[in-house]
């Protein structure tokens, strides 16, 4: 492991199971929802008709599953970071997920947020996977669009 890399996971590993903050607020518009859907080619009436959507229990349409996941980069670069967690880094990349869960429907014009714990560390050789818990908030709903674990590498020279 490269000394940046040791240097980086050190001050990471104080951090585990904090919590990192939480994001700013943004609206989910139905323009997004129906370039998502043009886009995914998923055009099921629920995202992209408003009175179809009403008639099976929606107060309108509701956004795509994935595109709220996708959403997370956005979202997740609105936290702040403690900069020490980064020093050194040459980049980093998406490693994937451990774990997705949609809680909750989207609808059309919410606004969402995130909120970040740190949960892991693992060092990889030269890199560092970093898991981070993330909770997609929907603002006025007790229940949260959806929770991912994320995982990044971030690769150290």
């Amino acid at each position: 492991m490269s000394e940046a890399a040791e240097t980086a996971l050190a001050v990471i590993e104080v951090k585990i199971g904090t919590e990192e903050g939480v994001g700013e607020w943004t609206e989910i518009t139905q323009k997004m929802i129906s370039k998502f859907a043009d886009l995914t080619d998923d055009h099921q009436f629920i995202h992209v008709d408003p009175e179809a959507a009403k008639s099976v229990g929606f107060p309108t349409t509701i956004a795509h599953g994935f595109l709220t996941l996708s959403m997370l980069t956005h979202l997740g670069a609105s936290i702040p970071q403690d900069p020490q967690m980064f020093v050194g880094v040459a980049m980093g990349m998406n490693y994937g997920f451990d774990k997705v869960r949609f809680i909750a429907p989207v609808p059309n014009g919410s606004r969402v947020r995130c909120r970040s714990t740190l949960k892991a560390a693992e060092p990889k050789g030269d890199a560092i996977h970093l898991t981070r818990t993330f909770t997609m908030e929907i603002e006025g709903s007790e229940k949260p669009a959806l929770v991912a674990d994320w995982i990044v590498r971030m690769v150290y020279p």
